[in-house]
């Protein structure tokens, strides 16, 4: 702080003994040294004030400030043919070179932001809406579920099925399996369906990669072209699109986010669909897909029960939960406290008594 103190004196001092040198006031020294203290005064409060400046708006300044300097020095010497000796000539003259290097300054300060890279770059980019695109995999169209998703609204942006993916899809439809052939026109017949709906804008891309013989990685190839994301439910697809920094929307992890969160204690209503692998046990499912176990429920096969939720196991296959039945299990419950009574009395009954003396 001290070395910055004795500069601005250095400074001070110089323009102070400049002054009185050259005189540019005719007249005593003091007058001049007085006109060279403020000159230097109002340097050295500028330099105050443009320390904290950013160095975008101080780069922005000078150069603002030499665009409007040479802009005045252009419009000066285009009126070569005014008359210099009219004071209204001078006048504009000594107008023109002030006023534009001051606007020239003035924006430049407030526009230096603009000088930062990003912003610079932004100029010269589109500024129309970029379109988001959606690239369908085979696997999400045979799966049927996007276009529920699609109708609901929320997947947005443009939906992109490649033409490589139609005749896989085409392939998979002609196929001799019975199986394959209808999973193929489930999947074309979902297209036709998306296709139907109002304000969902579908294409049919042409762009191939012939050196690349698999389909994933035409995808991939095709999704980096466009800056799209990739729909689909293929696990491989979705880690291999990852690492080559793809972005992927996946139907089951979806899915997966969307599943009710079951706590135990809480009641629920299902349908016992079969018979568990332990005694007396039922199995019901929930609409996603949920294995619910129940106990005391085998006899109810075929029915709607209500059950009490008692633990949920996630596992690495997905999330079972276990329950019992409402009705069944405070009922049973005596039975079950009473056999260690039962268990005591028939052993007393089989106790030896003791001889007798």
């Amino acid at each position: 702080m001290h070395g910055f103190q004795f500069v601005r004196a250095a400074f001070a001092a110089v323009v102070v003994y400049t002054a009185t040198l050259i005189q540019p006031v005719p007249g005593s020294l003091a007058i001049n040294a007085a006109l060279g203290l403020a000159v230097a005064a109002l340097f050295i409060f500028a330099e105050t004030r443009l320390r904290d400046a950013a160095v975008t708006h101080v780069l922005g300044g000078l150069l603002g400030f030499g665009v409007g300097l040479t802009v005045a020095k252009a419009i000066s010497t285009g009126l070569f043919w005014a008359d210099a000796a009219n004071n209204q000539v001078r006048f504009l003259h000594g107008l023109v070179i002030v006023v534009l290097p001051y606007l020239g300054l003035v924006l430049g300060v407030r526009k230096g932001e603009w000088l930062e890279p990003a912003k610079f770059a932004s100029l010269f980019r589109d500024a129309r809406p970029q379109k988001r695109y959606r690239i369908l995999d085979t696997s999400v169209i045979i799966d049927g579920r996007v276009a529920d998703i699609v109708e609901t609204g929320f997947l947005d942006g443009t939906l992109v099925v490649p033409q490589f993916v139609l005749k896989e899809l085409q392939f998979v439809a002609d196929s001799s399996d019975p199986i394959k052939r209808n999973r193929g026109r489930r999947g074309l017949d979902i297209l036709h369906r998306i296709q139907k709906m109002a304000g969902v804008e579908v294409i049919i891309s042409d762009l191939d990669y012939p050196q690349v013989k698999e389909v994933d990685m035409k995808l991939i190839e095709l999704a980096r072209s466009l800056l799209g994301r990739i729909v689909t439910n293929d696990f491989n697809l979705n880690k291999v699109a990852q690492l080559r920094g793809v972005e992927v929307l996946n139907i089951n992890e979806l899915a997966s986010g969307l599943k009710p969160v079951v706590l135990p204690g809480e009641v629920m209503n299902v349908f016992i669909l079969k018979e568990g692998k332990e005694y007396n046990q039922g199995v019901a499912y929930l609409d996603d897909g949920t294995m619910v176990v129940v106990d005391h429920a085998r006899s109810r096969i075929g029915r709607n029960l209500d059950i009490v939720v008692t633990s949920v196991l996630q596992t690495t296959a997905g999330r079972m939960i276990f329950g019992k039945h409402v009705e069944a299990a405070p009922a049973e419950a005596p039975r079950t406290d009473a056999r260690p009574e039962q268990a005591e009395r028939d052993d007393a009954g089989r106790r030896p008594r003791p001889a007798s003396a």
